[in-house]
């Protein structure tokens, strides 16, 4: 194998590949100094940190919420969130009015 430039007679073989592997080692280096330069790993384990931090305060929250209320209705039909047993006194079940037709629209003029 050759290769594209030729060392020194006086310089022994083994040195050309010492050499080799520094410049590979150098280049590895340059490569790997913007992440340590610009601090992305302590960014990542800040950021890993909150994200544990909120998904404890959401296991938290749920934790709190009450269990879903199937089939518990108001006298209208609707879903009551909060029922009267629940909420720690009785309160008054809302009436909405039955839904009006809409107005007669006027006829055209002829």
């Amino acid at each position: 194998m050759t290769l594209p430039f030729s060392f020194p007679a006086w310089m022994p073989a083994w040195l050309g590949l010492v050499l080799l592997l520094v410049g590979l080692l150098y280049a590895l280096a340059m490569l790997a100094m913007p992440f340590s330069v610009f601090g992305v790993k302590s960014r990542l384990e800040a950021i890993e940190e909150q994200l544990d931090q909120v998904q404890e305060e959401l296991r938290i929250l749920t934790m709190r919420l009450p269990e879903p209320l199937r089939g518990v209705t108001v006298d209208d039909g609707l879903y009551d969130p909060l029922p009267r047993s629940a909420a720690g006194y009785d309160r008054p079940a809302v009436r909405r009015p039955a839904a009006a037709a809409p107005p007669p629209m006027p006829e055209p003029p002829r």
